[in-house]
């Protein structure tokens, strides 16, 4: 039997020259379908800090568990509680969770290509705009598992 070589396997992301996002505002990633935005005791706390309360009103008000792990609350409707549905805007976005810094470089979203193009049907911002590099998306994906 003859020696078979394999082709070499790329150790390259199918994203690996980048890509496109510029975040439009259209506040469609903190409403929809009902999720977890999953939140850290630090990011608690720069939360109340934010808002000028204590971490445990902040906690009482604004969170739950789910799964074990600690969540911002949502609406009914599956708005984010920090949501503004008027000015369709983040009311603590200086002090947003890395899920919603991170967005949309969630291991997920960029899993394979037709998970981006899910992405971007969600996303308006997503494929359009502002080149972003493989060195970026990485280290984005790389600060939160969902």
């Amino acid at each position: 039997m003859a020696d078979q070589q394999d082709e070499p396997i790329s150790s390259k992301p199918w994203y690996a020259e980048g890509l496109k996002f510029e975040c439009t505002q259209c506040g469609n990633c903190c409403t929809g379908a009902p999720g977890a935005v999953w939140i850290s005791e630090d990011e608690l706390q720069d939360i109340a800090d934010h808002l000028n309360k204590s971490i445990g009103e902040v906690r009482l008000m604004h969170t739950r568990i789910v799964r074990g792990r600690l969540s911002l609350r949502e609406y009914a409707n599956g708005d984010c509680v920090f949501f503004d549905g008027e000015s369709r805007g983040c009311t603590i976005y200086e002090a947003r969770p890395i899920q919603c810094r991170t967005w949309p470089f969630w291991r997920s979203n960029i899993a394979s290509s037709k998970d981006w193009q899910e992405t971007q049907r969600e996303c308006p911002g997503a494929g359009q705009g502002n080149f972003v590099s493989l060195e970026e998306i990485e280290h984005r994906a790389s600060q939160i598992e969902l």
